[in-house]
């Protein structure tokens, strides 16, 4: 598993009917996140740890972005192990190479075009808003949202500046590909830019096994009120089922498009509620590691299943409605201003909020004495303080046991 963390270890350990299995880290998240990586580096990094082990390496995971979703395909192919083609995983993660995957089979995505950095204009026939972001970002990171020609020049400036850190990594995987001549010139380090949606959030996620495209779920991704920010992503979606079958429908279109196989998926959307139209903002060659919590709560097992099952070259076998909750969400609590944390909550306060809301667990992200803008993987516009894990019957009690637990944390910042 490459990029393990002790979270995400244990809910695959405790997964029903994964006990026979010996789940091994392969390189540190720090190792593949932080600063500008490289790409050769870190593949012959991996090679020589599983080079040496003793016992055979059976299958490959990994569920987090660059570079790992590009390790795994690269890493299966060395052993001869199940995973997604090389291609396919970057056709997704290429965000311009993947707007012309999608127009061959869909128009329900925004209108888009690139931005010469040394020359840089909004193309012709688009209007402002916007969003400006590498065609090979994660996290949101270095994605702006602009309303007008001087928010244009000031994300330029930043996206200049910052591109290369996953860029040229990104190009080295790119390197490896017989690229068409389009996406060949426009290589790993341009920026895209396309005209803003707007409208409900929503996700799906699913699987191809053998070349068949299976959607398992529909969630619904809520952000702060007048923000780009998520609050929470919840499941099942609540939206009208005429909404979900659209989203259904598209997702299994573009994803047959891309070629993806022997691996999840995520396919994220705007949608409207009540005429049933729907946007694809863009294509995950993964499943959420955020999602992990919600579908054991909801229907008995994480949906880390589903990608343990194919890594293996096995078929998924997933349960619905066999969790404890009827529905369930990730909330993400955050500040939307930099600032040193001075005190957090502490393990016993932590505990005592759990044990006393039942279906709540926390996760508080920055550690004391960390300033918030050097927390890696965050949006451009805010910082998560603590992830919270909610269990309920119901959406009200959803909100009710997230603001009872919000409620008790203590935080304090210079």
């Amino acid at each position: 598993m490459l990029g393990a963390d002790e979270a995400n270890l244990e809910l695959l350990r405790r997964m029903p009917g994964h006990e026979r299995q010996t789940f091994v880290p392969l390189l540190t998240d720090s190792e593949m996140q932080e600063g500008e990586v490289s790409i050769p580096d870190l593949l012959d990094r991996a090679v020589r740890e599983l080079d040496g082990r003793a016992a055979p390496v059976d299958a490959v995971i990994g569920f987090w972005d660059f570079p790992i979703s590009t390790l795994v395909p690269l890493l299966a192919d060395r052993y001869g192990l199940h995973a997604a083609p090389l291609e396919a995983v970057v056709k997704c993660e290429h965000k311009y190479w993947s707007r012309l995957e999608q127009q061959q089979v869909t128009d329900a995505h925004p209108r888009f075009g690139l931005v010469d950095l040394d020359v840089p204009r909004l193309p012709d026939g688009m209007r402002y808003p916007v969003w400006l972001k590498p065609v090979k970002s994660y996290s949101s990171e270095l994605a702006f949202h602009v309303e007008d020609d001087q928010g244009f020049d000031d994300a330029v400036a930043e996206i200049r500046e910052g591109i290369g850190r996953l860029g040229r990594p990104f190009e080295q995987v790119l390197d490896r590909l017989d690229l068409p001549p389009g996406i060949a010139e426009v290589g790993g380090q341009a920026c895209l830019v396309e005209e803003a949606l707007s409208g409900a959030r929503a996700a799906t996620e699913g699987y191809v096994h053998d070349g068949e495209v299976v959607v398992y779920g529909v969630l619904d991704s809520i952000t702060y009120p007048g923000r780009s920010s998520f609050l929470r992503h919840q499941y099942p979606s609540q939206l009208p089922d005429l909404v979900q079958k659209r989203l259904v429908e598209v997702s299994e279109r573009v994803i047959g498009r891309v070629g993806l196989n022997w691996t999840t998926f995520s396919v994220e959307f705007f949608c409207d509620p009540d005429s049933g139209d729907v946007a694809l903002l863009e294509i995950n060659p993964r499943h959420s590691q955020s999602h992990a919590e919600l579908f054991a709560a909801v229907d008995g097992i994480a949906n880390h299943h589903a990608m343990v099952q194919l890594a293996l070259g096995r078929a998924p076998d997933l349960p619905t409605g066999e969790g404890p909750y009827e529905i369930a969400a990730k909330w993400y609590h955050r500040r939307f201003e930099d600032g040193v944390l001075r005190r957090g909550p502490s393990p016993g306060e932590i505990e005592r909020i759990e044990r006393e809301i039942p279906g709540v667990r926390l996760t508080p992200v920055p550690r004391e004495g960390q300033r918030l803008s050097e927390l890696l993987g965050q949006d451009s516009y805010s910082f998560e303080l603590t992830d919270v894990i909610v269990g309920a019957r119901d959406e009200a009690e959803l909100q009710a046991k997230y603001e009872r637990a919000v409620g008790a944390l203590t935080y304090e910042f210079d």
